[in-house]
């Protein structure tokens, strides 16, 4: 059953690398707006919009999720930024080093890809382990990050015990069967119910298990409620009312660590607002971005 999980996994990154225009192994030419960039353990894919020297802001995906996530935020953004995303290691077509990982080796992911595109002062935006990352890199790089988005996060998210089960659950059966108990963490019943949720079950249904099973232990291990209570800069904190994941209690806890963090609260959306309502997360990005002077 396993080798059968591993066969479907390697046709999807063949799906994606054709449609990407990336060959297997290989890299990107800059006439395209993707590129892989290798490091000793790791290599990620990265795409990069926007003029070089546009305002930076970065974006980090979900567990379970590649950086297509935020595509129709992307759309929406206003012109002249410079947008930086990509896949966490053991997602999408970065590579999958074996499970575990800890969570200093994604922060230090994400700080290797900001750092070789020379990206300073830049708003990183992250969702649930995206937003632990987002903690985690502004903890240690204020040179990098000048602002936070922290979307359907917590300082900590559930329990050791329980991404433990979780893990077990994915070695026995596999992300497919897990699938549905996944959608309704995710999404608004409204939004469940309709066809627009089948692309982001097959993204779950192709994850790569030991991508998943390593991101669930970096959540399991990760507690930031000292490192983010010592943060000081701009904070914007979303919720969703429907988030069976990172419920909207445990979201604001971070409004009162981050002091003068601000506080949305969207409504008819589970722990992906940004793929339910994108216009309505993108304009309160676009607000939080322009009251502390990051457009164009």
């Amino acid at each position: 059953m396993q080798a059968g999980r591993n066969a479907s996994r390697e046709e999807h990154f063949a799906t994606l690398a054709r449609r990407e225009g990336l060959a297997p192994g290989g890299r990107l030419g800059r006439s395209g707006a993707m590129d892989m960039l290798s490091f000793d353990d790791v290599s990620l894919h990265v795409q990069v919009e926007g003029p070089e020297d546009g305002p930076p802001v970065v974006f980090a995906n979900s567990l379970g999720t590649d950086f297509r996530l935020w595509d129709g935020v992307v759309a929406a953004l206003p012109p002249g930024l410079r947008v930086i995303r990509y896949d966490k290691r053991g997602h999408g077509l970065s590579t999958c080093p074996p499970a575990p990982y800890g969570m200093g080796a994604l922060v230090r992911d994400a700080e290797r890809v900001m750092d070789a595109l020379a990206v300073r002062d830049a708003v990183f935006v992250g969702l649930s382990i995206g937003g632990m990352i987002a903690q985690g890199l502004a903890a240690k790089r204020l040179d990098l990050v000048r602002a936070v988005v922290l979307s359907n996060t917590g300082a900590k998210i559930g329990t050791r015990e329980m991404w433990e089960d979780r893990i077990a659950m994915l070695r026995a059966d596999g992300l497919p069967a897990m699938a549905d108990a996944i959608m309704e963490r995710w999404f608004a019943p409204e939004f469940r119910g309709s066809e627009a949720v089948t692309p982001w079950r097959r993204m779950v249904e192709t994850c790569p298990e030991e991508g998943y099973a390593g991101c669930c232990a970096a959540i399991a291990g990760s507690d930031f409620y000292t490192t983010t209570a010592a943060l000081r800069l701009p904070a914007l904190v979303i919720a969703g009312d429907r988030d069976g994941a990172t419920p909207p209690d445990l979201v604001r806890e971070l409004v009162d660590l981050i002091p003068g963090a601000r506080f949305e609260l969207m409504h008819g959306v589970g722990h992906l607002p940004c793929a339910e309502k994108p216009a309505e997360y993108a304009a309160l990005l676009t607000s939080f971005l322009s009251d502390i002077g990051h457009l164009p």
